[in-house]
C-alpha cells in the first residue's frame, strides 16, 4: 500500500514492528553476512571473559531491524537519513519491538520529506537504540 505525503500528520505514530526474539543462530548469520566475527557476539565463554553476562547482539543488526521498520512504512528506497545512539544490549531470546513517530514535515528543494524519532526497546521497554530518521514520500499529486 502507497503512503502519501498528504496523507500523514505531524504527532501521528508509525505501526510497530515487533521482531522475533533474536536467537544465537541468527547472530552467528549476521555475523557471516555482515563479516563482524567478534566473539562476544557468538562465543558465550569470551563474552563472558570480558565482563558481559553472555553473548550479545550485533549492533548494527539492531539498527537493522530499524531500517526495515523505515522501509516497511514508507516503502523501498524512501529511507533519506536514518541516525542513531546505541542505548543498551539485546540478548539472544531478546524480543524487540520498533516504534516511530512524525515530528515534522517540510517540501524542500521539491522533496517531501517526513521527519521523526524513532525507539527500539526490549519487551520489557528497555532501551536499545533511539534515534532520527527523514524518509521522502511521492505526493498524491505526482
Amino acid at each position: 500500500m502507497a503512503r502519501y505525503f498528504e496523507d500523514v500528520n505531524v504527532g501521528d505514530e508509525l505501526p510497530e514492528l515487533v521482531k522475533d526474539p533474536v536467537s544465537e543462530t541468527q547472530l552467528v548469520r549476521y555475523s557471516g553476512a555482515s563479516g563482524d566475527f567478534n566473539p562476544i557476539h557468538t562465543v558465550p565463554r569470551v563474552a563472558q571473559e570480558v565482563g558481559l553476562d553472555g553473548i550479545i547482539a550485533h549492533g548494527m543488526l539492531i539498527m537493522a531491524f530499524g531500517g526495515q521498520f523505515l522501509t516497511a512504512w514508507a516503502g523501498a528506497g524512501a529511507v533519506r537519513r536514518y541516525k542513531v545512539r546505541f542505548s543498551g544490549m539485546t540478548k539472544p531470546s531478546e524480543t524487540v519491538v520498533c516504534r516511530g513517530q512524525i515530528t515534522e514535515k517540510i517540501d524542500e528543494g521539491g522533496q517531501s520529506l517526513v521527519r521523526g524519532r524513532l525507539t527500539i526497546k526490549g519487551a520489557d521497554e528497555s532501551l536499545k537504540l533511539k534515534g532520527d530518521f527523514t524518509v521522502e514520500l511521492p505526493r498524491k499529486s505526482g
